[in-house]
């Protein structure tokens, strides 16, 4: 086999593994999570700052919210431009976006809040939420924010930046997977509908 011929199947399978790792994770609810998130909101969960202090979502309850991992090291993360934008866009229109750095997959963010913190400031001017990192992958440390919207939608992200569009209530959400970038026609018109409802 050629050099050339071994470069093309070397990035067709690296192509065919990253275009399998973003795909959703399906996470059928248990029964007990079921129960438990059914009825209740994401915008009453605990959460904490980026820089470790007390969250609340509840300020954001009666908006929209697209909710995402987020990463600062990974290939996607150009992705962060699109969600400033959107957040830009619809912010008078009453949709947030929130973003929840994870370096669950690849391990593709920064240890510290400041480091994740200076990164999003200074290389995409991030003025949406940022909120502690955590761990989005179903087990013992798992974010209640992802049990959370697992639990409502049986999907969890394969690798950074999944997205939740959150309903005004808080109650339910629409996932898209890593691949569906911010700025698409699945996206946007995900978000018209839950502005309507």
């Amino acid at each position: 086999m050629s050099l050339l011929s071994t470069v093309k199947l070397t990035l067709t399978s690296f192509g065919m593994l990253l275009t399998g790792a973003c795909a959703a994770q399906n996470v059928p609810p248990t029964e007990a999570a079921s129960a438990k998130w059914k009825d209740a909101s994401v915008y009453a969960i605990d959460v904490k700052n980026l820089d470790g202090t007390k969250g609340d979502l509840k300020q954001f309850e009666g908006k929209v919210a697209i909710i995402v991992n987020t990463a600062s090291q990974c290939g996607l993360t150009p992705q962060y431009a699109a969600l400033e934008a959107l957040a830009l866009k619809y912010k008078d229109r009453g949709v947030v976006v929130l973003g929840f750095p994870s370096g669950d997959f690849g391990g593709q963010e920064f240890e510290s809040a400041s480091e994740i913190r200076e990164f999003c400031t200074i290389k995409y001017k991030i003025t949406f939420p940022l909120f502690e990192k955590c761990s989005v992958n179903a087990g013992a440390t798992q974010s209640p924010i992802f049990e959370c919207l697992a639990a409502k939608t049986g999907k969890l992200p394969g690798w950074n930046f999944g997205k939740y569009i959150v309903s005004k209530d808080g109650k339910s959400a629409t996932f898209f997977d890593s691949r569906v970038a911010p700025d698409s026609k699945e996206i946007e018109a995900a978000i018209l509908a839950a502005i309507q409802q």
